[in-house]
């Protein structure tokens, strides 16, 4: 198991999101439904572990997950959340994906080979030095989607990835994010179309009013009791 939530409670404002339990295996692809303000944006902060619940236990690879040590970063460094929009450096593309790499200790040829194979992966072979502030919503999501592999995450979590694009630029989007789980990545997306569990082949999670309801899933359970 990758990820395991026990008898969560997050307040935050006027909203309470309850997970009693919620556990995530490796290598699978989940489908987070919900509509606007449902709480899957909450849910999917604290999946990052970027938010600390009130009540409850996280297990992550099957250690509890402590949130006042060092150890927390090292954990953080294993997931990664894109937002709904997701936000690039100024400057070239290549930059934007050569940031985290270098911060990790890489350099010279192993760092443009990994920004060149990241790039293939989403479509957008030989993007490399085209100006982030020319790309296209879709482009920009592919590039934030590559920038993402080439961290390698063991968790990636994605808000709402096909909002607002056009059917051909969802499609294309779609083909890649079912070949994730195949790059030892497990993949939760944040979704309001109801389709898009079935399109993807992916687990369904469905929340409403920060609840969980009926998660009753083939190969997996996550129950709302």
């Amino acid at each position: 198991m990758l990820l395991q939530l026990n008898d969560i409670t997050l307040q935050q404002g006027g909203f309470d999101l309850q997970v009693p339990q919620l556990s995530l295996q490796a290598g699978r692809l989940y489908v987070l439904q919900g509509e606007n303000g449902s709480g899957k944006s909450t849910l999917l902060r604290l999946l990052a572990l970027l938010q600390q619940p009130q009540a409850g236990t996280v297990h992550f690879a099957g250690q509890p997950v402590n949130w006042r040590t060092e150890r927390l970063q090292k954990l953080r460094k294993n997931i990664t959340l894109l937002e709904q929009n997701p936000w690039l450096f100024t400057g070239t593309v290549e930059k934007n994906l050569a940031f985290g790499l270098k911060v990790r200790g890489m350099r010279g040829t192993e760092l443009h080979s990994k920004i060149d194979q990241a790039l293939n992966i989403v479509g957008l072979r030989g993007f490399q030095k085209r100006k982030a502030k020319e790309l296209s919503g879709g482009e920009t999501r592919r590039v934030a989607l590559a920038r993402a592999l080439c961290l390698q995450p063991q968790l990636l979590l994605l808000d709402e990835p096909t909002a607002n694009l056009d059917v051909k630029q969802v499609e294309i989007l779609e083909q890649f994010l079912v070949t994730l789980p195949k790059r030892a990545m497990t993949v939760v997306i944040a979704s309001h179309d109801k389709d898009q569990s079935e399109r993807l082949g992916g687990l369904a999670i469905r929340i409403q009013n920060g609840q969980l309801i009926n998660n009753q899933l083939s190969g997996t359970q996550l129950r709302a009791v």
